[in-house]
């Protein structure tokens, strides 16, 4: 499903037009990118949760040389958990 599609089934759902489900949209991706990069987490009850994690630096391999070690730093990267009712749904 894109992006386009999605907004497409928020308006049908909700019985929006497109633009009103499109700034929906944007509006929900612009809080949850701006509180994780405050660092804080966004939880929605039986949906889920989205965090920042911390990924420590590691050694890697170079894939066009095998025999080459490479030193990976470390980074923050965000995360998606599934809540139980999303994990039910799906199952």
């Amino acid at each position: 499903m894109s992006k386009g599609d999605l907004i497409t089934a928020i308006a049908n759902r909700a019985g929006l037009t497109k633009k009103a489900a499109a700034d929906a949209l944007e509006a929900f991706i612009d809080t949850v990118s701006g509180e994780l990069t405050n660092g804080e987490q966004v939880t929605i009850t039986g949906f889920g949760t989205f965090k920042v994690s911390h990924r420590a630096a590691r050694t890697g391999v170079n894939p066009q040389n095998p025999s080459q070690k490479i030193q990976i730093k470390a980074s923050k990267v965000p995360t998606f958990k599934a809540g139980k009712n999303l994990k039910e749904a799906v199952n």
